[in-house]
């Protein structure tokens, strides 16, 4: 007996020799090429790319691994005891290394020649996370031991667990707790119960086989024993465990929905976040701040929505997306999960038709009413210049088994008829005094298309082009008062097969008229003989100052009727001068970015007016009063490339746009503040409008992406001034009336409408006008016949017709 004790002894000695010289070889072998356990305090985890509004409201999350980290401090007690109960329960005692796993460890490796479990503590997992691979073999065992026990030398165990709690991958592209207690459960670690701790707990050992979204009863089992080891270390008391066992498994996958909807913002401000940072954007946790107000978003999103909606009913009912009668029910099931919510608009099956309305099937399995007041706008499309007849009743309208769409009423309290609208548009709105873009819609649905008409759409403007030629005209001696002839007038050129024959829109003709008439009733032919006049180089350089590239633009006449291929942006850019008072101002989106640790890195300083710089002057001069070493950034000017006074002109001018012209519908809006133009092409295939107080500039298109009509009697102020009016409601409810003061140098003088002089005293017609000093017209008196039509610098026989070239 005593032999076989002093031999078990002998050998147990001799093992412990071998081990040790063993970890001693391996030691002396894989020590050089160990990393430095340093770096451990300094790592960056891989954070994703979040994008707010200027409210703070979030709007995206950009990247492959959903992180949100966490301090020690804040990880919950319950969360720590549930976490150890389940990996290292001896986590306060050991040094990196548990005895028993080494021995474990040992013992396989002698039996087996290779590593079968790892009974790693969480050290070594933390080890094994940062620096190692997860290959089994010998080596990289030894090396995850070594670097656990230099791990413990070096840092505490409260920034060990921090490490590996923020580290770990819990499944569904969750890394760390603090994401996975937001994808399961919605909400914090913080705020979880044990329960669910103690679920989250179990997934470190096996992400996939314990996630409680695919194998419930399994993470429901992996839960209770975790539960179970908590009671007998202590942790926890008789009665919380049990409380915690009655607890379901009720997890569901919950993505952090966006705090605002804006998601051709989001695309922009991360495809300039990659054009800055390339892929480090999505990874380094860049937090980025738009300068977007959510307010404003909310109002544009719900404006175009409801404008395309209001266009789509006006032109009628094309019918189901698709027929299904005589299915199942599960089968309807099976074809709903097919589609997808677009632009809020959800799919349904219509189950039962009745007279007061229709029973629609969801795809949560719930049957659902939808009105019949809802439907009476569904006449059957036959083109869009033409109807079918009225519907009586639902049955004209759905049968059983037509997939359709409906959307929730204001108020949510029920299901109104909808359909995908056939027609798009687009919505920017710009700060005139820096260029910051203040919301933008680039579609109806960024779930059906991602394309982004705002910022890409090529488009011609028509007469919401025509506000830069006069401009041009009113800078080239011009004056709002001065008289062109709108009469027709012909184009020929050598090779061409017939001759260009402008018209007005209804094809009338009104002889000399003031340009301040002509601008507001939009007469085409005046704007050609503008440009005819100042010429097409000179309009061509003059139109580029506001940002439009000159090489894009036509370098012909028809440059006056807005024939230029441009983007609401382009065109909301350069309207911004206008209301700023003759500034060239860039639109930008991003206005800070701040690193994972909420240090700026980036803040914004555009190029400004110079009643704006002032105004951020003043805001730099008090804050240094109240902190004199605050630091403050010197605000820009923009380059000036009109007169203000010229511009102040035009405002008036496209002030009468909307109390007298083709933008008469906003005077319901009830301000005097107001300045715009509508903009229609040809056979109505563009609508637009554009306008601004000295707050906003606004730009709306609507039209289809395949260019085609948009009917009869649809144009700027129909389509797209309804979008802008209800927009620019919601921007300046509340807020008073601002145009710019009226500048230096302006004289206003009674005018003789007939010859656009100076009227003599007691003329009963005459009326007032704005002009530049130095362009004031003469008295009746001095009357130049030469000038043909009086107060114009056209010649006398322009009405006439003439060759273009």
């Amino acid at each position: 007996m005593m032999r076989l004790l002093k031999f078990f002894l002998w050998s147990c000695v001799a093992v412990f020799c071998g081990l040790t010289l063993s970890f001693s070889g391996a030691f002396l072998y894989l020590s050089p090429g160990l990393p430095s356990v340093e770096s451990l305090r300094s790592i960056q985890l891989q954070i994703p790319l979040r994008v707010y509004s200027s409210d703070d409201k979030l709007i995206a999350e950009f990247g492959e691994m959903r992180r949100s980290p966490i301090r020690f401090d804040d990880i919950p007690k319950d969360f720590i005891r549930a976490l150890l109960a389940a990996e290292d329960d001896n986590f306060a005692n050991h040094y990196g290394v548990d005895f028993t796993s080494l021995m474990r460890a040992a013992t396989q490796l002698l039996s087996s020649g290779h590593i079968q479990t790892g009974g790693s503590t969480i050290t070594m997992q933390v080890a094994k996370n940062f620096f190692l691979t997860n290959e089994r073999s010998f080596s990289r065992k030894i090396s995850e031991i070594l670097l656990a026990l230099q791990i413990e030398r070096e840092l505490s165990k409260n920034e060990i667990l921090e490490l590996y709690v923020n580290k770990i991958y819990l499944g569904n592209r969750a890394y760390g707790i603090e994401a996975a207690a937001q994808v399961y459960y919605g909400k914090s670690i913080r705020d979880v119960t044990l329960g669910q701790m103690a679920m989250i707990a179990g997934l470190p050992k096996a992400p996939s086989r314990f996630n409680p979204l695919v194998n419930p009863e399994r993470s429901k089992e992996r839960r209770d024993w975790i539960l179970g080891r908590m009671l007998k270390l202590g942790a926890i008391d008789q009665a919380r465990y049990d409380a915690a066992m009655a607890e379901p498994i009720d997890a569901h996958h919950h993505v952090q929905p966006p705090e605002l909807n804006a998601p051709y913002i989001a695309e922009m401000a991360r495809a300039e976040m990659v054009g800055r940072y390339g892929s480090e954007a999505y990874t380094e946790g860049y937090r980025v701040t738009l300068t977007v107000p959510s307010e404003l978003q909310v109002a544009a999103n719900q404006s175009l929505h409801q404008g395309l909606t209001d266009y789509d009913q006006r032109h009628g009912y094309r019918g189901p997306e698709t027929r299904l009668p005589g299915l199942t029910r599960e089968a309807w099931l099976q074809e709903l999960a097919k589609h997808k919510t677009l632009g809020g608009l959800e799919p349904v099956i219509v189950s039962q038709v009745e007279k007061s309305g229709i029973l629609v099937l969801t795809r949560d399995g719930e049957e659902k009413p939808v009105t019949w007041d809802s439907m009476k706008w569904a006449r059957p499309f036959l083109n869009t210049n033409s109807l079918g007849p009225r519907p009586q009743q639902p049955a004209d309208v759905v049968q059983i088994g037509d997939l359709v769409r409906v959307e929730p009423n204001a108020d949510n309290t029920q299901l109104l008829f909808r359909q995908f609208p056939a027609a798009q548009g687009a919505l920017v709105s710009l700060d005139p005094q820096t260029g910051a873009i203040r919301s933008l819609v680039g579609g109806f649905s960024f779930e059906q298309s991602n394309y982004n008409r705002a910022a890409q759409a090529k488009r011609q403007p028509g007469s919401s082009f025509k506000p830069f030629i006069y401009s041009a005209a009113l800078d080239r001696g011009y004056t709002a008062a001065s008289l062109v002839n709108d009469a027709p007038i012909v184009f020929q050129e050598a090779g061409m097969e017939e001759a260009w024959r402008p018209k007005n829109d209804n094809n009338t003709f009104l002889g000399p008229i003031r340009l301040r008439e002509a601008l507001y009733k939009s007469r085409n032919l005046v704007s050609i003989r503008l440009l005819q006049s100042i010429g097409i180089d000179y309009a061509l350089d003059y139109v580029s100052r506001f940002g439009f590239n000159r090489d894009e633009l036509p370098r012909n006449l028809s440059l006056a009727l807005g024939t230029a291929n441009l983007t609401p942006l382009e065109i909301a850019t350069g309207w911004t001068t206008f209301a700023n008072g003759g500034y060239k101002v860039q639109p930008y989106l991003i206005e800070r970015i701040y690193d994972r640790n909420g240090k700026p890195l980036f803040i914004a300083n555009p190029p400004r007016t110079a009643a704006s710089a002032a105004s951020a002057n003043q805001q730099n001069d008090a804050l240094l009063a109240e902190t004199p070493n605050a630091s403050v950034i010197e605000p820009a000017i923009a380059p000036q490339i009109v007169d203000e006074r010229t511009t102040y002109i035009l405002t008036s001018m496209l002030q009468d746009v909307i109390k007298r012209g083709t933008g008469r519908r906003a005077l319901s809006m009830g301000r005097g503040d107001l300045a715009g133009k509508t903009g229609t092409t040809n056979e109505s295939k563009d609508s637009w409008f554009s306008g601004f107080n000295a707050d906003y500039v606004t730009t709306v298109w609507t039209g289809f992406d395949q260019p085609e009509s948009l009917g009869r009697h649809e144009y700027g102020g129909t389509v797209a001034l309804p979008i802008w009016m209800s927009y620019m409601s919601a921007a300046l409810k509340d807020k008073p009336e601002h145009l710019l003061p009226e500048p230096a140098g302006l004289l206003t003088l009674r005018i003789d409408p007939l010859s656009g002089r100076a009227a003599s005293p007691g003329s009963p017609d005459a009326y007032f006008e704005l002009f530049k000093s130095e362009d004031s017209p003469p008295p009746m008196s001095e009357l130049d016949p030469s000038l043909g039509i009086p107060g114009s610098p056209l010649p006398a026989d322009e009405a006439a017709p003439i060759d273009l070239f």
